[in-house]
């Protein structure tokens, strides 16, 4: 599932594909996306360039000459793949664009729940987003605000984009491991030093992910229990101090941690 790492690196692959081509055909293969981009929506794309490809979080921007703004979100399974447009599709391509040089972006999506969308000139299509994970303003004093009056447990409230930008289900978990938080501990408990190792342990999982993609991109026959420290790894040795790494559910999604090093 893509979080900000993943993110990056897709936005870095889509812009040094298109940024600067003048799109020739646009092509949407599959319904789930023409409930937001029509074929008429995409028609008027050609001829038109792509000035650049920004990242906020887990969304993408394509920003087109014409200022308009190609929008688009992976959700769970979505990437970039880069080929001639005479080349072979996947049957997993979803949105072709062909450039006037040959050259094809395709968006590859095997659970097609993937959004694509058009946005006119001076409209912002992204939703309401906290501060990067990365930046140096997602802090300790900006998480005591954002938790004052909650008293949601620490994992869940993670995952919220209005909180921190870019983190998801598995670098929270990873993120609370570093910080040796429990991630069922309501955030009303949270003493003041603890959130700074939060905060720290966010941004480590982060950075690690952001210089060692071929570790945490998914590479070929590298496995989950080899790739991170908890996540994925129940019944495994913890890292640290070796006792079992445990599953639980929250908020229908799956967190993972160390009992004894997270108390």
């Amino acid at each position: 599932m893509p979080e900000l790492p993943e993110v990056e690196f897709a936005a870095g692959v889509a812009r040094m594909a298109s940024q600067g081509k003048r799109i020739a055909a646009v092509r949407v293969l599959h319904p789930s996306l023409r409930r937001a981009l029509s074929d008429t929506m995409a028609d008027s794309l050609v001829g038109d360039t792509v000035a650049t490809v920004l990242r906020r979080g887990k969304h993408q921007l394509l920003v087109l000459g014409s200022g308009r703004t190609l929008y688009v979100h992976f959700r769970m399974t979505g990437d970039w793949q880069v080929g001639r447009i005479d080349g072979e599709r996947s049957r997993f391509a979803r949105l072709t664009l062909d450039f006037a040089d040959g050259t094809r972006l395709a968006l590859e999506d095997a659970r097609a729940l993937a959004v694509v969308s058009l946005h006119e000139a001076g409209v912002d299509p992204l939703p309401d987003l906290g501060p990067e994970a990365t930046a140096a303003d997602f802090n300790a004093a900006w998480l005591a605000d954002f938790f004052q009056r909650r008293r949601t447990p620490i994992k869940p409230i993670l995952l919220d984009q209005r909180l921190v930008a870019g983190i998801g289900n598995i670098y929270a978990s990873e993120s609370l491991w570093y910080a040796k938080v429990d991630p069922r501990r309501g955030v009303h408990r949270i003493a003041a030093a603890r959130l700074v190792q939060v905060v720290a342990g966010v941004k480590r999982v982060m950075r690690h992910a952001l210089e060692h993609r071929e570790r945490y991109y998914g590479a070929d026959g590298v496995s989950d229990a080899v790739r991170f420290n908890v996540y994925d790894r129940a019944g495994d040795a913890c890292r640290r101090c070796r006792t079992p790494i445990v599953r639980i559910v929250q908020a229908g999604r799956s967190t993972y941690y160390c009992p004894s090093c997270q108390r």
